[in-house]
């Protein structure tokens, strides 16, 4: 068989086996969930620059340039994401209003 094959494949079963694994876990556990892979997310950019600065020629220049660049965008959007969870799990908070006098 094509070794092509079996990576192809091997790829295709760890992206349904992550669908599956990310759709079960409940709500509580993502912000955590998102902060490893933000973690992850990091060492593959430092990977991805120690690969590029190592690059021989100039083909896997720009592709290391182009794993730079989208895993700097992955990480980003993940410290967004993460952000935006964090504000939804704090409670709504109502301005003090300045002019109000205790009249007791």
């Amino acid at each position: 068989m094509n070794e092509s094959i079996v990576w192809l494949t091997i790829f295709v079963l760890s992206v349904f086996v992550g669908v599956e694994v990310i759709s079960k876990v409940s709500t509580i556990l993502h912000t955590p969930l998102m902060s490893g892979s933000n973690a992850i997310h990091g060492v593959i950019l430092v990977g991805a620059i120690l690969v590029t600065g190592t690059a021989d020629s100039t083909g896997v220049l720009i592709l290391g340039l182009i794993a730079v660049v989208l895993a700097a965008i992955n990480m980003a959007g993940g410290f967004v994401v993460t952000d935006r969870m964090l504000h939804m799990f704090s409670g709504r908070r109502t301005p003090i209003e300045s002019g109000r006098k205790n009249d007791a």
